[in-house]
């Protein structure tokens, strides 16, 4: 009983992790679009290049820490 309540523990808090990592990805995002508008910036390629970086790296991580393997065995 004790194993099992550690493992639901644990899925938990990866799950609110990973959501987490994807609430950055939604925040730097929202400043990217935000600052575009604003403009006076000298090089926007790089703001855009990085950003999308940066946001591409937080949403894997979150979809990694939410993945759900017992969704997959279901759908499998």
């Amino acid at each position: 009983m004790e194993k099992f309540y550690f493992c639901q523990k644990f899925q938990t808090m990866n799950n609110e992790i990973g959501k987490w990592f994807m609430d950055i990805a939604k925040y730097v995002a929202t400043a990217i679009l935000i600052s575009s508008f604003l403009g006076g910036l000298q090089q926007k390629w790089l703001m855009y290049v990085t950003g999308i970086a940066v946001v591409a790296i937080f949403l894997l991580l979150g979809m990694f820490f939410i993945n759900d393997k017992k969704a997959k065995k279901e759908n499998h």
